[in-house]
């Protein structure tokens, strides 16, 4: 990578960096974490084949599109162009609540990152190693600009769906070899395209599935129309009647070039755990901690407290009564009630038991309250904190740390495969062993001279 160019414009800064960005600048460990990272998404890409919005979404995309092309849509199969195949597979990878997350940004990156840089290197011929570059600095210009926008914006704003713009561009701009100032220019066009607002949670909209699908769109069109010489706001970012000022009120633009070329955003990323909304895996997991410690059983408990970040009590508090699966995964009470009565918060167990008696009887014993040093904490650590009172009146605290899938408490390479092909064989969308074709041939991409469909067409 070229030297870091400073500037008084942050975003000129963030698109010299990605422009520039080469595989000999990444450390080992972070070219790693991000392969993990890929075969963590692919799960979750074929996870969401057969859902209603996501199956809604692709029909759509695909109709609009050639019935061939250099890039293929992991659900369907087909071949197509770049713009189709990202939309339609980030489409896919938002929907099981499985995908990754980075903590201080509330930034889900995978599903806005592989999907375009996955068609994109497909169609221009890149090698697995660019692929890796591109991966990179989509994660790291998404999560800055997350960071950047802060908790105000999080508060209505979907981040993966605003944020999601400009890791895509980046991502695709890598790949079609921007120079800087063309990069810039492909920040301008995503951030003007920047959308995703909270609202649809209240009546269990499909919208979730929208965000991830326009973001990784808005983004590689974006980085082609740069390519082609068309521009950009430069200070989209930071500029007068630039994204933060129409979306936060406490934007920091020093965030944008934090650490920039030797602090790596993408090895702090989380892998999720539960099949819900990562704002319910700290109190998910102190509560299994309670449970286990004390032997106890669903019936066992009378009120669950869980102590939360302002954070959580926003997007999970609409959630009252939860009329569908996906509606489920952003209610405090479902995912502790799945956990208490049948142990787990997995894609089956929402499927199966989301609305049983006995898990929306435990639904309502649960609490949300905002608590100062879980809050103060956040979105940096992501602190578990659970007060259990039983029915015999005992009064039981549990606290976890580092949720399970988060940096310091990761899963390994054996669980993220593990992990993987239990999405895909809950989305009906490969085999055993085409997943384990798809894992070896992720383990050693950064080793391929060219990134290859991973799935056979069908017929």
């Amino acid at each position: 990578m070229e030297t870091l160019v400073t500037s008084s414009n942050p975003g000129e800064s963030l698109a010299h960096f990605a422009a520039t960005l080469r595989i000999d600048a990444i450390p080992q460990p972070v070219l790693r974490r991000a392969e993990d990272l890929m075969l963590d998404w692919f799960g979750s890409a074929l996870a969401g084949r057969n859902a209603r919005p996501v199956e809604s979404i692709v029909r759509f995309i695909e109709s609009m599109g050639p019935a061939d092309g250099p890039s293929e849509v992991l659900t369907s199969r087909r071949r197509t162009s770049p713009l189709v195949a990202a939309i339609a597979n980030a489409a896919s990878s938002h929907f099981a609540e499985q995908d990754d997350v980075h903590n201080g940004s509330v930034f889900h990156p995978a599903a806005v990152v592989f999907p375009p840089a996955l068609a994109v290197a497909q169609a221009v011929g890149a090698s697995g190693a660019e692929l890796l570059v591109a991966v990179v600095a989509g994660y790291e210009v998404g999560i800055r600009v997350g960071e950047f926008l802060g908790r105000s914006h999080y508060r209505t704003f979907h981040t993966t769906g605003t944020a999601g713009t400009f890791a895509a561009a980046a991502a695709v701009g890598s790949l079609l070899g921007l120079t800087p100032g063309q990069m810039l220019h492909a920040l301008g066009s995503a951030g003007t395209q920047s959308a995703g607002l909270w609202e649809f949670l209240r009546d269990a909209a499909d919208s979730k599935q929208l965000h991830t699908a326009h973001a990784a769109g808005a983004g590689l069109t974006a980085a082609y129309l740069a390519r082609d010489g068309f521009t950009g706001a430069r200070r989209i970012l930071d500029g007068m009647q630039g994204i933060a000022a129409g979306m936060s009120s406490d934007a920091d633009p020093a965030r944008l070039v934090d650490g920039l070329g030797t602090r790596w955003c993408l090895a702090e990323t989380s892998f999720k755990f539960h099949a819900s909304c990562r704002h319910t895996h700290p109190a998910a997991d102190a509560l299994q901690q309670v449970m286990r410690r004390h032997s106890l059983a669903a019936g066992d408990v009378r009120r669950v407290t869980t102590l939360v970040h302002q954070g959580a009590i926003d997007v999970l508090g609409p959630v009252t009564d939860p009329q569908t699966v996906h509606q489920a995964k952003f209610s405090m009470g479902t995912v502790l009630g799945l956990v208490a009565v049948h142990g787990r918060a997995d894609l089956d167990a929402f499927d199966a038991h989301y609305r049983d008696p006995a898990v929306t009887a435990f639904r309502d014993r649960v609490d949300m309250a905002l608590d100062a040093e879980v809050d103060g904490a956040y979105p940096a650590r992501w602190i578990g904190k659970v007060v259990v009172e039983t029915r015999e009146g005992g009064r039981l605290e549990g606290r976890v740390d580092e949720p399970k899938g988060d940096p310091g408490n990761t899963l390994s390479r054996d669980e993220i495969e593990q992990k993987a092909l239990r999405l895909a064989l809950y989305g009906k969308a490969a085999s055993a062993e085409e997943m384990r074709q798809v894992t070896e041939r992720i383990w050693s991409i950064a080793h391929a001279a060219s990134v290859q469909h991973f799935l056979a067409a069908h017929g």
